[in-house]
C-alpha cells in the first residue's frame, strides 16, 4: 500500500527546475532534452570548461576524469554524434580529443546551452529536502571557486558525473611493489611517452588505455612489456576496404542474427575472423573469454607492435623485486624503470545520500541503468553511466531523453517494488552473457538497450511501418548502422532531419577522404583490344 501511495503522490508532483552535475557530453545533453521539454536547467561543473573527460588538462585534477595528450576516440563519427546534430562532413571519421572538444563547443552553441551551466562549481551534497514525502524536492549544496557554499532548492537532479574520477591503484596485489627502484603511477597521470624515452617499461592492464600507452609509449621506450591476467580478443576500427568497423557491423541486421543465432557460434566466427587478421594465440593475446563476454580492446597498432617487438605481451605479474618484475609463468624482466598500471577506475558518488546507493552485486542497482529504484518520487536519474560497445554520447542522450518525460510526467516508472526486481534481473542477466568485474560492473548491447530505452521515450523506429510506408528508409535503417538519427524518425523530439541524416551519413563518412582528386583508369590488355 505504501509504494501504490508514493506512485498516486508522484503523479501529483510538478517538476520545473532540474540540477545538472556535470558538463561533460552527458551534462550537455541532460541541459537540452530539459530544454526541449519545457524544465528549466540548472548545470554545475567543476572545471573552467565542457566536456568532461573530453577536455584534456596537461596535469591530472583530483577526483576529474583524465586522458592523454594523443587520445582519439575509437568509435566513429557517425556512430558517437547526438540524434539532431550530426558531426560536420569534414571532420575525420575517428577524431582526436580536441575534435570532439570543438563538437561539443559546436553542439552547445546551437543548443544555447552554455548560458544554464555554472562553471568553477562543485557540487558537496544533494540531499532530500525534510518535505520530500510531499515535494520530492532536493537540497542541492555547491561550493564557487572563491569556496562560498551557496544552497540551492531543485525539484529534480540529474547525475552526469561519469565514472572515469577514482583511479584503482591496488598496490596490495603486486608484492613487493614497495620495494620497486623505479617510478610507477596510474593511467590517471599519463600524459605522453615523453618521460619514458629510453626506458624499460611495464603497463599492467591490457584495456583500450593500457594497449594505448604500450603503443605509444614503445615508440620511445627501450622496451615495452605488457601484462594481462586474462588476455584479450584485439580489434580494428577499420573494417573490410577501410570502412570504419562499427558502420559496417553495428547494423540492425547483424543485431537480429545476434538474437536468432547461438551466441557460442557468433563467437567462433568472429574469433575465426581475427584470428586470420593475427592469431591472437601465436601474438600471445589470447583471452580466457570468448569474444562477445565482454568488449574487445580496439587498437590497430597493437598487432604491428608486438610483430616488430616493440612490445612483448606478458601473463600476470606475481611480484616486483626492487628493480626486477616476476611474471606468473616464472619468467623475469630485470632493470624495469617505470610501472604503468592501467588498472581501471573506481566509481562513486560521493555527493549522493546513502540510500539511493541501492547495490545490486558489483554494481549500482539503477532502474534501466538510470533510475534509483528505492525513491519515493522518481526525481532524481543517473546519466551517461553506462557501458557498451558503442559511444556514450547517443546513450547518454536516450537516457536523458527518457529522463526528463518522466520528470515532466508524460511518463511513470513501474513500482518500486517491481524496479527492484527488473534490477535484480539485469544484474543475473550481465553475470550470465558478460564476463563483469567489481570495477566493470556494467555492460549491455548497445542496439538492445537504445531500443529498450527508445520504447520507453516512444521513439523506438517500427521496421515493419517502415517497410510499408518508405521502404527506401527502412532499407537504410535495417541495413545501415544504428545511428541515433533513428530514434528522431518519429515520435517525442521528432527531427525533420533525421531522414536526410540517415540517407547522407555515408557521405560525411566519405567526406575526409576527399583531399585528393583521384582518376580511376580501367587498364585493358593489348590481347583483349585485340
Amino acid at each position: 500500500m505504501v509504494l501504490t501511495f508514493s506512485l498516486s503522490l508522484c503523479s501529483s508532483i510538478m517538476v520545473r527546475t532540474v540540477a545538472v552535475i556535470g558538463a561533460g557530453p552527458s551534462g550537455l545533453t541532460s541541459i537540452k532534452s530539459c530544454l526541449d521539454e519545457g524544465l528549466e536547467p540548472t548545470c554545475f561543473e567543476s572545471s573552467d570548461d565542457i566536456g568532461g573527460l573530453w577536455k584534456f588538462k596537461e596535469v591530472s585534477e583530483p577526483n576529474r576524469a583524465s586522458i592523454y595528450r594523443s587520445l582519439t576516440i575509437n568509435i566513429s563519427k557517425e556512430m558517437m554524434c547526438f540524434s539532431d546534430f550530426p558531426i560536420p562532413a569534414d571532420y575525420p571519421n575517428y577524431m582526436h580529443h580536441s575534435r570532439i572538444l570543438q563538437y561539443f563547443r559546436l553542439y552547445a552553441e546551437h543548443f544555447k546551452l552554455l548560458q544554464h551551466i555554472h562553471f568553477q562549481t562543485s557540487v558537496r551534497s544533494v540531499r532530500q529536502r525534510p518535505d520530500f514525502s510531499h515535494s520530492g524536492q532536493w537540497e542541492v549544496v555547491t561550493e564557487n571557486r572563491e569556496g562560498q557554499e551557496e544552497r540551492h532548492m531543485f525539484d529534480s537532479v540529474i547525475v552526469c558525473s561519469g565514472h572515469y574520477s577514482y583511479p584503482h591503484l591496488p598496490l596490495k596485489d603486486f608484492s613487493g611493489i614497495e620495494s620497486f627502484e623505479g617510478k610507477y603511477f596510474h593511467s590517471w597521470d599519463y600524459k605522453g611517452p615523453e618521460d619514458l624515452r629510453g626506458k624499460r617499461v611495464v603497463v599492467i592492464g591490457i584495456g583500450n588505455s593500457g594497449g594505448d600507452i604500450a603503443v605509444e609509449s614503445s615508440r620511445v621506450a627501450e622496451q615495452v612489456y605488457l601484462s594481462t591476467r586474462r588476455g584479450a580478443w584485439v580489434i580494428r576500427v577499420m573494417s573490410d576496404n577501410g570502412l570504419p568497423v562499427d558502420m559496417k557491423y553495428n547494423t540492425r541486421f547483424v543485431h537480429i542474427l545476434f538474437q536468432l543465432l547461438p551466441v557460442n557460434w557468433l563467437s567462433w566466427f568472429g574469433e575465426k575472423k581475427l584470428n586470420a587478421m593475427y592469431d591472437h594465440t601465436m601474438y600471445a593475446l589470447k583471452p580466457k573469454h570468448r569474444l562477445f563476454s565482454t568488449i574487445p580492446v580496439i587498437n590497430d597498432e597493437l598487432p604491428n607492435k608486438i610483430l616488430t617487438g616493440g612490445v612483448m605481451v606478458k601473463p600476470n605479474v606475481q611480484q616486483i623485486r626492487g628493480s626486477s618484475v616476476v611474471f606468473e609463468d616464472g619468467s623475469v624482466v630485470d632493470k624495469v624503470d617505470v610501472i604503468v598500471f592501467a588498472t581501471g577506475y573506481n566509481y562513486d558518488f560521493p555527493f549522493l545520500p546513502p540510500n539511493v546507493m541501492h547495490k545490486s552485486g558489483h554494481r549500482l542497482g539503477l532502474y534501466k541503468h538510470v533510475f534509483p529504484p528505492t525513491l519515493e518520487h522518481p526525481t532524481m536519474a543517473v546519466v551517461g553511466f553506462i557501458h557498451a560497445l558503442g559511444a556514450i554520447m547517443p546513450q547518454a542522450e536516450m537516457q536523458s531523453r527518457w529522463v526528463t518525460r518522466v520528470f515532466k510526467g508524460h511518463k511513470k516508472l513501474p513500482s518500486n517494488r517491481a524496479m527492484l526486481k527488473a534490477v535484480e534481473c539485469d544484474t543475473k542477466d550481465m553475470d550470465k552473457n558478460y564476463i563483469v568485474s567489481k570495477l566493470v560492473p556494467l555492460q549491455v548491447d548497445f542496439v538492445s538497450y537504445m531500443d529498450d530505452i527508445a520504447g520507453e521515450v516512444g521513439v523506438r523506429p517500427s521496421l515493419a511501418w517502415l517497410f510499408f510506408t518508405d521502404y527506401p528508409l527502412f532499407k537504410r535503417v535495417l541495413w545501415g548502422p544504428v545511428t541515433a538519427y533513428q530514434y528522431r524518425i518519429t515520435g517525442p523530439g521528432k527531427w525533420s532531419g533525421a531522414r536526410r541524416a540517415i540517407f547522407t551519413q555515408f557521405e560525411r563518412m566519405f567526406q575526409p577522404f576527399k583531399t585528393r582528386q583521384v582518376t580511376y583508369l580501367l587498364y585493358i590488355h593489348t590481347e583483349d583490344r585485340a
